[in-house]
C-alpha cells in the first residue's frame, strides 16, 4: 500500500509498458516517425493514447472533439474507439503535420470518422455552438496552445453533454508549474488554468500523472 502516487524510475516505466501497453503496429510506426521530427516533444506518450482509447470506450463515446492534432496519434486512438458512425472533430492549424495524420487515419480505416478542420480551434468551436451543437459531445481532448486553454475549456464544456468528459494535457508541464524561476506565458497560463478548474463546481475533477499530466473533468 502507498499513501501517494509512486515515482516512476526509468526501469519501472519500462516495466509498465511491458505489462500494459497494447500498441498496434500502425500506432507504433506513427509514434516512431513522429519521434524523429524536431517537434517530437508535442507527441503524447503511448500509454496516454491507450488510456484515452479506454476512456472513450467507457463513455460509449459517439461524438468527440480534439483541440490540437499534430501528427494524429491521439486522434487515431480516440477514433478507433468510436462506432462506425461516430465522429471526431479534430481542430488544428497545420496542414503540414496533419498531412501525416491523414495518411495514418486512412491506413487505419478510421478516416471517415474524423472531420479535420484546419482553422483556429476557437473559431471551429464557436461555429459548432452557433450551429446548435451545445450538449451533444461525449468527449473532448485539449492539447494545443496553452494560452488558449481557458477559452477552449469553456467552449468544450458548453458543447459537452452532462456526464461527458474533458481531458486536458500537459497540466504538470514537465514540472515547470512548480519552478518559481519560470514565468513564461505558457507556464503562467497552465498554472492559472489548474487553479481555475480546481475551483470549478460545474465539473468533477481528477488530475492523473500520465504523460505530462492529464486533468479529467466530468461535466455535472
Amino acid at each position: 500500500m502507498s499513501n501517494q502516487s509512486i515515482q516512476l524510475t526509468p526501469e519501472l516505466y519500462t516495466y509498465l509498458l511491458e505489462v500494459s501497453l497494447r500498441e498496434s503496429d500502425l500506432l507504433q510506426e506513427l509514434r516512431e516517425r513522429t519521434r524523429r521530427m524536431p517537434e517530437a516533444r508535442m507527441q503524447i506518450a503511448p500509454e496516454q493514447g491507450q488510456f484515452m482509447t479506454l476512456l472513450a470506450r467507457l463513455l460509449g463515446a459517439r461524438q468527440a472533439l480534439e483541440i490540437g492534432v499534430f501528427t494524429g496519434y491521439s486522434a487515431l486512438c480516440v477514433a478507433s474507439a468510436l462506432p462506425a458512425d461516430g465522429r471526431l472533430i479534430a481542430c488544428d492549424i497545420s496542414a503540414e503535420y496533419t498531412r501525416i495524420a491523414r495518411e495514418y487515419w486512412e491506413r487505419a480505416g478510421v478516416a471517415d470518422r474524423i472531420d479535420l478542420r484546419l482553422a483556429p480551434a476557437s473559431e471551429t468551436l464557436a461555429t459548432l455552438l452557433a450551429e446548435g451543437a451545445a450538449g451533444s459531445f461525449d468527449l473532448a481532448f485539449i492539447d494545443a496552445d496553452k494560452t488558449g486553454y481557458a477559452d477552449y475549456y469553456e467552449q468544450c464544456l458548453a458543447l459537452l453533454r452532462p456526464g461527458g468528459l474533458i481531458v486536458v494535457d500537459n497540466v504538470l508541464w514537465n514540472g515547470r508549474v512548480l519552478d518559481a524561476a519560470t514565468a513564461d506565458e505558457d507556464t503562467r497560463a497552465i498554472r492559472a488554468f489548474n487553479r481555475r478548474i480546481h475551483k470549478d463546481a460545474r465539473v468533477d475533477l481528477s488530475l492523473v500523472p500520465i504523460g505530462d499530466g492529464l486533468s479529467l473533468l466530468r461535466k455535472r
